[in-house]
């Protein structure tokens, strides 16, 4: 295995290549466990939302790099939990990332790529423009799988 979270593939570099660092695709050993981790957002165990700032108009500013950053983090933290410690974002093997607005695509890829620098040990990842999330104070939601050894 090359890494933590399998194997990846490639297509050639005269084929389409990701925007991010991603493979195409990514194998994983038969001898692992899959953990599967439900969409996560940046709300905090207060209930308040990183990257969220309340103006005093009621609206609300949502800052796309805090919030993705805040959601990764919030993966990690599951991960490591249902692992009992053994397994981290670099088990991530695929991630499905939510926006509610495509603008944000690269904010959003600038803290993945922080998490992710070598797209060799990246997940495979799909990235969806939806309509709404479950709260108006999130612009971005992820859910992943992952491998426990």
């Amino acid at each position: 295995m090359s890494s933590p979270n399998g194997t990846p593939f490639f297509l050639p570099a005269t084929a389409a290549q990701g925007l991010a660092n991603y493979p195409h695709a990514r194998s994983t050993p038969a001898a692992s466990r899959t953990l599967y981790v439900s969409g996560t957002s940046s709300r905090r165990g207060d209930g308040t939302y990183a990257g969220c700032i309340e103006s005093p108009d009621g609206k609300h500013i949502l800052d796309i790099k805090q919030q993705t950053a805040a959601v990764l983090q919030n993966i990690g933290t599951i991960i490591s939990g249902a692992s009992n410690g053994t397994a981290s974002l670099e088990n991530v093997v695929d991630a499905t990332v939510f926006l509610t607005d495509m603008a944000d695509y690269a904010g959003m890829n600038s803290e993945w790529n922080k998490v992710w620098p070598d797209k060799t040990r990246a997940p495979s990842r799909t990235c969806v423009q939806v309509a709404a999330l479950p709260n108006v104070r999130l612009n971005v939601e992820i859910k992943v799988t992952a491998i426990i050894p």
